[in-house]
């Protein structure tokens, strides 16, 4: 601003722009090969000129940059305003941020099989993820600010920091007339689902936020049982969950696939879980339910509603095999959400001009690396495809068998190690899952540290075998808890453009609940 003042106000500056003159006459007069027209007349007149092409080419940037702002500003405020959506859907992968989509697209493309459908979406917005009181977020606080679109305090659920009720976009979309779905990989009362239908000062009280899941009279809910669905210390037993949902009006379907099948719209409100705990991780499941599976029966139920749904999808366990440290597990995972998204872009395809469909994570956890201390450049992701199981079935598995023989020895778990993870202890050292001599030495010294305590502690051991084996693949963790990283935000289908640029999470439910409307 004081260069344009310069240019724009000469007389209040004659002075100074004289000096400026003189300077410049000094130092050319000084430089024995400068041409004579520096000095006098006509350098006068060619340092008029060019101060005043200077002038004319400021004013015409300010004048750009002025209207750039107005416009970004005007789309930055444009985009928080959306008008109603018949059908929309919101899926969240618990624990997902760039690295976790990007590890799985690229193993994706090593394999020839094509890239995920959430990373092939039209819009992306870079989503903040800081809970009011911590720049590392729990799932409490981050499902809330999805849900309600209102920073809290980690642990909380549906509630702002003084504790006051926050509304969600299941409860405005259920008060605009719509139906509501809410399905989940883990519990269905676990934090992030609860966000959208529990006000509870801790995510930890599973019984009392399931009894607000009776409540809240939502259409349909599916996935993951109930935890502690028959907590008798809770200071507001009432009774089994299941048997008070049935009292409720719902049709409660648990662990029948075939009665599955069955269920349809003359169920009425509906609870379907394939288990009462999480579904089984991708990578171990035995051919049971899916999310994709209670999807398609969702929409089923709801679909010919006509004032249309809400529909909320939680990819859970990527979170938990992330706190696992887990690499092939965790993208298998995420494969499983996006075969999940996938049946969403179908409904799409027949409601083109009346479905939203956002994609999002709650935050990151694990700190994953797509890259790691001496492979430099390289990378190994295809290696995770030797991984038979996750980590957790590699731990029981390992646990079992130390049980029932707790004579066997680091080497008789070496051809169940190469059989599970494709780790090999002898063959071509070119071949990168032979190992070294000080990656066999920090796997027998986790063995031996896991004997040395009382029962077998089998779960350093498997940790252990699956850091050595991302490791190898040129994937690192920091942690075994969330870290402050961004996550990526991408939408398809009506008013998706709103989706864009930097956001913080609790935009999220901002705009969604006007798309709800």
């Amino acid at each position: 601003s004081s260069y344009l003042a310069f240019f724009t106000h000469p007389t209040e500056f004659d002075e100074e722009r004289k000096n400026a003159y003189n300077r410049l006459v000094i130092k050319f007069s000084r430089n024995q090969n400068a041409p004579k027209l520096f000095d006098g007349f006509f350098f006068r007149l060619i340092f008029v000129k060019v101060l005043n092409t200077m002038k004319i080419v400021l004013l015409k940037i300010f004048a750009l940059c002025a209207s750039i702002s107005i416009a970004c500003s005007a789309f930055a405020a444009g985009q928080k305003e959306l008008k109603p959506v018949k059908y929309v859907f919101l899926f969240i992968g618990d624990g997902m941020s760039i690295p976790q989509r990007m590890m799985t697209e690229e193993y994706l493309r090593l394999n020839g099989e094509e890239g995920l459908a959430i990373n092939a979406f039209p819009n992306n917005a870079i989503t903040y993820t800081r809970s009011n009181d911590s720049f590392i977020t729990d799932s409490a606080a981050s499902g809330t600010a999805i849900a309600c679109g209102t920073k809290t305090d980690n642990g909380k659920i549906g509630i702002d920091t003084k504790g006051n009720k926050l509304e969600s976009i299941a409860y405005a979309a259920k008060k605009s007339g719509k139906k509501v779905g809410i399905i989940t990989s883990v519990t269905i009362n676990h934090a992030t689902p609860a966000a959208f239908y529990a006000h509870n000062a801790s995510r930890g009280n599973y019984y009392e936020i399931a009894l607000d899941m009776l409540r809240s009279n939502f259409d349909f809910f599916g996935g993951g049982g109930v935890q502690d669905a028959n907590d008798k210390k809770s200071k507001l037993y009432k009774g089994d969950v299941y048997e008070l949902a049935k009292a409720a009006g719902y049709k409660v379907v648990l662990n029948d696939s075939e009665e599955f099948e069955e269920i349809d719209e003359d169920s009425g409100k509906t609870m379907a879980f394939a288990s009462k705990g999480a579904l089984p991780y991708a990578i171990d499941d035995n051919g049971g339910l899916r999310i994709k599976d209670f999807l398609e029966k969702a929409i089923e139920l709801m679909e010919d509603h006509p004032k249309g749904f809400f529909i909320m999808v939680e990819g859970g366990k990527i979170d938990w095999m992330c706190h696992a440290n887990d690499a092939a597990t965790v993208l298998k995972e995420v494969v499983d959400l996006d075969k999940c998204v996938r049946k969403a872009c179908e409904f799409a395809e027949k409601h083109p001009e009346e479905t939203l469909i956002v994609v999002t994570g709650d935050h990151e956890t694990g700190g994953l690396t797509l890259g790691f201390a001496g492979t430099g450049y390289k990378s190994y992701i295809n290696l995770l495809s030797h991984q038979k199981n996750s980590r957790e079935q590699i731990e029981k598995t390992i646990k079992d068998m130390k049980t029932k023989k707790p004579e066997l020895s680091f080497d008789d778990f070496k051809p169940y190690i190469t059989q599970t993870l494709g780790l090999k202890f002898e063959g071509d050292k070119s071949d990168r899952l032979v190992l070294t001599r000080d990656e066999e030495n920090a796997l027998r010294k986790a063995f031996e540290k896991a004997s040395s305590r009382k029962g077998f502690k089998a779960d350093g051991f498997a940790i252990a075998l699956t850091h050595c084996l991302d490791n190898k693949a040129a994937l690192g963790w920091t942690s075994t808890a969330h870290t402050a990283l961004p996550v990526s935000t991408t939408a398809t289908g009506a008013q998706s453009e709103a989706f864009n640029g930097t956001i913080d999470n609790t935009d999220i439910a901002k705009m969604l609940k006007q798309a709800v409307k």
